[in-house]
């Protein structure tokens, strides 16, 4: 047998096993020898993928096309996610999705993509026609119809609609994951429609076939024990002030708290780069061995290392005349890790009326590894750690967290928003609240509400299920 065959056994070993940086050096090693092997490529570039080299990743996977690779749409369709999730770079995005459908008119996870693409365009038109071609194509494609359900919310419930999602939650077959989905946008549909009985019922029937698709249930012993170690590890405030350069700011709180409404409306602003929701720092956190622990262990060596690994991640660096934001809501777990790699970064912490924060929660599909979202008494229990942990970080950074309530932010927002401003360093805009005119990509679930002039219409959202929401109603919880 020829040395580059068994040089391809052993690559593709090593992918099987994850052994990611190993399993790329070896087709590293197999293509300088046999550089003809498109699939060879291709698993190189989904490797490079997987350890953020981005770039290369785009570099491999366009050998692979060049070498007339088979099934090239999924080329493609890996080529538009670097760019749309990683890179920043929709329009690329674009491109590469529309040549994977030239490819395969009928390809639906590219038909899917393209459709998100347009949501997070706020194309509300060109998202809808991209679902109904995936429906065409596969009629009985579950994720096509919630999503197409998800951009047709209306004030008169789409009866028909409704009850093709009915018919694809009850036939024979679907997975829990499909139910749920399903279950979502038929919640999401009745409750635009003020039929908010038949929503509640829904989505609690969405969360339910969601805990049994995930197989998972949330740990609250598990949840207390990582705010305890945070709060232990993270006693004191920072001591590093050995950073060069300016720092990012940080935009957290709850997921649906209003951290995309501020960032959308800062992101109006001629000194502000609105960055997005980024995965910058749970990336970082995931490869830490000893998390929290091993922060207060890290030399500044280490340190170094970890910030210039956070930066070259940015889509453009923050300088002195540019303020970049980092919206990640979650982020308010990590803010000791932040103060620690960044001692003069500001915080942004966006809150909202607390039950209708939760009851937003329940009503969305969201990651299976926010289980706490998936029962309203596991979400108060996770938003009682949160408050534990925030007024823990704000003993600490007392002068570095500015505290943005939603429900106060849409009565009175110039109120808000300039003294906001003056913590940031930045003088008032007009235009500041013309944000919804404005055409950046929103990649979060706030999507159409950005789109839209300031209203109070979400606050006190709660009151339409208060006999639903039983115990956690109570404002002592």
């Amino acid at each position: 047998m020829d040395d580059w065959q068994d040089l391809l056994r052993e690559a593709s070993r090593l992918r099987a096993l994850g052994r990611v940086d190993e399993a790329i050096a070896a087709y590293e090693r197999l293509l300088e020898a046999k550089p003809d092997l498109a699939d060879s490529w291709y698993n190189l570039g989904w490797l490079q993928r997987k350890a953020r080299r981005f770039d290369e990743a785009l570099a491999s996977y366009q050998r692979s096309l060049d070498l007339d690779i088979a099934d090239p749409e999924e080329v493609h369709l890996n080529l538009a996610v670097i760019h749309a999730d990683q890179l920043h770079q929709h329009e690329a995005a674009e491109r590469e999705l529309l040549a994977a459908l030239e490819r395969n008119p009928r390809f639906v996870p590219a038909l899917l993509n393209l459709g998100n693409l347009h949501e997070d365009r706020g194309n509300r038109d060109g998202a809808r026609s991209a679902y109904e071609r995936a429906l065409e194509a596969d009629p009985d494609h579950s994720l096509a119809l919630a999503r197409l359900a998800g951009v047709s919310h209306a004030a008169e419930l789409d009866e028909r609609l409704a009850a093709r999602l009915r018919v694809a939650i009850a036939r024979p077959g679907t997975e829990p994951a499909e139910q749920a989905d399903l279950g979502f946008a038929l919640a999401g549909l009745f409750d635009a429609a003020g039929r908010y009985d038949d929503a509640f019922a829904s989505a609690a029937a969405a969360n339910a076939a969601s805990r049994a698709a995930a197989g998972a249930k949330y740990d609250r012993a598990a949840t207390e024990t990582m705010v305890n170690q945070l709060i232990a590890t993270f006693a004191s405030p920072s001591t590093i002030s050995d950073q060069a350069g300016p720092s990012p700011t940080f935009i957290c709180g709850l997921f649906r708290s209003g951290s995309t409404l501020i960032e959308q409306i800062l992101g109006r602003h001629s000194q502000v780069e609105a960055s997005g929701e980024l995965d910058l720092i749970p990336a970082l956190v995931a490869q830490l061995d000893g998390y929290p622990e091993a922060v207060a262990e890290a030399g500044s060596a280490t340190l170094d290392g970890w910030r210039k690994t956070y930066l070259t991640g940015l889509p453009a660096a923050p300088t002195a005349d540019r303020l970049v934001t980092d919206k990640r809501p979650d982020n308010f777990l990590h803010i000791g890790l932040i103060k620690t790699l960044f001692p003069a970064a500001k915080i942004i912490h966006t809150r909202r009326n607390r039950l209708d924060n939760l009851l937003s929660l329940y009503f969305l599909h969201l990651d299976p590894g926010m289980s706490y979202a998936l029962d309203l008494d596991d979400a108060a229990h996770w938003h009682r750690q949160y408050m534990r942990l925030m007024a823990h970080w704000k003993s600490l950074y007392p002068e570095d967290i500015f505290d943005i309530d939603y429900d106060e932010l849409v009565r009175e927002p110039k109120a808000l928003l300039e003294p906001l401003l003056g913590f940031l360093g930045l003088d008032w805009e007009d235009g500041l609240l013309d944000f919804h005119r404005g055409t950046a990509t929103v990649k979060t679930a706030s999507v159409w509400q950005v789109r839209q002039p300031l209203h109070g219409r979400s606050s006190g959202r709660w009151r339409n299920y208060e006999k639903q929401l039983g115990s956690i109603a109570d404002p002592r919880d």
